[in-house]
């Protein structure tokens, strides 16, 4: 008789949840993301996409003790530090005490030579060392979908994001991924395929002078995560 066999009335075990801090989320998810896993946070340009992932790094490290890595492709950590500004928080202070570690990759095409085979070996390198100065627990890429411009072998960059994911989750690190909406899929280069656990999906439209903002949070795999989707 195998030891592994389920005991009579026994579901799967619940999953573990990282409160996000954020107002209203933790609700709606049950008690935040899934901890110790990935969650994509996906939309259009202007819904709100890096301001809910510095939030979960901000919130984590002011109010539950869990330092964070936030590793940025697009945008400067100077220049997201202003954007968020206007939510009252300073995450150069908090780079300034180890709360956050603020770390930015440029990826330009025309600085980019490839010559056979590669990986992101160097970008691993340089998170584990972001993730040892603060001693992380979060983590947040804003936005990783912006690799696929620089470089063109896409097979070898799918397989290295499907190891960055099994490198997060075997640290137990929660991780936030930005990611542009898709046309047919929910987000442009498919990231989706490779995270198991959950999904949101921000909408920002303006119809008749009246803004309408819709979540939708969308399961993948992971038990105890409820798909939903919510107007505000």
């Amino acid at each position: 008789m195998s030891t592994h066999a389920k005991r009579p009335g026994r579901g799967p075990l619940p999953l573990k949840k990282c409160p996000t801090g954020i107002p209203g989320l933790d609700e709606i998810t049950g008690g935040g993301l899934p901890k110790g896993r990935t969650t994509i946070v996906c939309g259009g340009p202007g819904c709100g996409k890096t301001m809910l992932g510095i939030e979960f790094l901000v919130r984590g490290a002011m109010e539950l003790n869990e330092p964070g890595v936030l590793m940025a492709f697009e945008e400067t950590p100077r220049d997201i530090a202003t954007n968020v500004a206007s939510l009252g928080f300073d995450i150069q202070a908090f780079a300034r005490k180890k709360k956050l570690y603020l770390d930015f990759l440029s990826v330009e095409p025309s600085q980019i030579k490839e010559s056979g085979e590669y990986d992101l070996e160097g970008l691993f390198i340089r998170l584990q060392g972001a993730i040892t100065a603060v001693g992380a627990k979060r983590v947040m890429f804003d936005t990783l979908e912006a690799l696929f411009s620089g470089f063109s072998n896409l097979q070898i960059l799918r397989a290295e994001f499907r190891r960055l994911f099994r490198w997060l989750k075997d640290r137990g690190l929660t991780a936030i991924v930005t990611a542009e909406r898709g046309q047919g899929n929910l987000t442009r280069y498919g990231l989706e395929e490779y995270v198991s656990d959950c999904v949101i999906l921000l909408d920002h439209r303006v119809k008749d002078q009246i803004s309408e903002r819709a979540c939708a949070l969308s399961n993948t795999g992971a038990p105890g995560m409820a798909p939903m989707n919510i107007h505000f």
